[in-house]
């Protein structure tokens, strides 16, 4: 049974114009494992996985019905890679039950997430 949908977009320069200025958006929003992954990517492609990675916290934040805020921050939401390299979300460290997808094009990031209820 689906308990929450979440869904956002956002602007890839917008995003690539923060993480130029200096390391604090990137620190606020990625995990250590997320940051790993980050570092052994290069150009384009760390943008298009720091705002996929932002645009899937704010919609698991807006599905499970918190937002982001002081129940659920940016840093307690963790999207790796399953084994096939498929996103999967992980919230304070514990598997979520549930589904995320990640999308890009040359000017956005955009991704849905939809949580399931047994």
């Amino acid at each position: 049974m689906i308990s929450g949908i979440g869904l956002d977009i956002t602007e890839l320069d917008r995003i690539a114009e923060l993480d130029n200025k200096s390391d604090k958006f990137r620190n606020r929003i990625l995990t250590t494992e997320e940051q790993q992954y980050y570092q052994k990517l290069s150009g384009h492609r760390r943008v298009e996985f720091l705002a996929g990675r932002f645009a899937a916290k704010e919609a698991y934040a807006k599905a499970l019905g918190t937002g982001i805020g002081p129940t659920c921050s940016f840093l307690d939401i963790a999207i790796l890679p399953n084994e096939k390299g498929a996103p999967f979300l992980y919230f304070k460290g514990k598997a979520v039950d549930g589904f995320v997808s990640i999308t890009h094009t040359k000017k956005v990031a955009a991704a849905q997430v939809i949580l399931q209820k047994m």
